[in-house]
């Protein structure tokens, strides 16, 4: 796989709590250069001024960030917030706290919520901590994220302490979502070498913030 070719699967990343507005300038910049799939910050940082983004990168901003304990109505505004200002894609945590209680109910409700939110065309991905979980809890929540609309399942938000994305869930994941929705791995994807056994795993996208490095090598 080339360069070019791998670039169109990353999602350029920066969600340090510390990023200022310069961050995102050079994270911009960055993404015009390496022409990558979409870039990924806080909403906090929309609407970006004409021109740092072309139409052809995705603009994807993160929802119930990082802990996913906001209240159902809460991601909900968060995520209609930001489509109105510009984002393209959602990247919504979900609150583990249902998943560890078997709760599905409401954990589907409040991904249908964010779903309502945003417009038809706008792409929701779900983070679901795949570290975190146990094989069953994975199927179970990826299961349900597709009967509430998600377009993607995602394995991580790269904050939490159990780690990030391993090609063996990458593989589960993509094992229950069948070919129906895209699986995004994120949280510590820092080389060419991870990056391309995560895609040969089932990922179609890469969620990282070392796109220079994967891209040089």
């Amino acid at each position: 796989m080339t360069s070019e070719e791998l670039a169109k699967f990353i999602d350029h990343t920066q969600l340090a709590p510390e990023a200022t507005s310069l961050d995102i300038v050079k994270l911009c910049d960055e993404a015009r250069k390496f022409n990558v799939a979409a870039v990924c910050f806080s909403p906090s940082f929309l609407p970006l001024p004409a021109g740092f983004i072309t139409s052809d990168i995705e603009i994807a901003c993160v929802v119930g960030f990082p802990s996913g304990a906001h209240t159902a109505s809460v991601k909900a505004f968060e995520a209609r917030y930001a489509t109105q200002n510009g984002a393209t894609e959602i990247d919504m945590v979900v609150n583990l706290g249902y998943v560890f209680s078997a709760n599905w109910l409401e954990l589907g409700d409040e991904i249908a919520q964010v779903r309502a939110a945003i417009p038809t065309t706008t792409c929701l991905k779900v983070i679901i901590e795949s570290a975190a979980l146990t094989n069953a809890q994975i199927v179970a929540t990826c299961r349900v994220a597709v009967a509430n609309g998600a377009n993607f399942v995602k394995t991580s938000t790269g904050f939490h302490k159990s780690g990030g994305a391993t090609v063996e869930a990458v593989k589960l994941m993509r094992t229950t979502v069948g070919d129906a929705i895209g699986v995004k791995a994120s949280g510590g994807i820092r080389t060419r070498e991870t990056a391309l056994k995560m895609i040969s795993a089932g990922a179609t996208r890469l969620g990282t913030s070392a796109t220079q490095t994967i891209l040089a090598e």
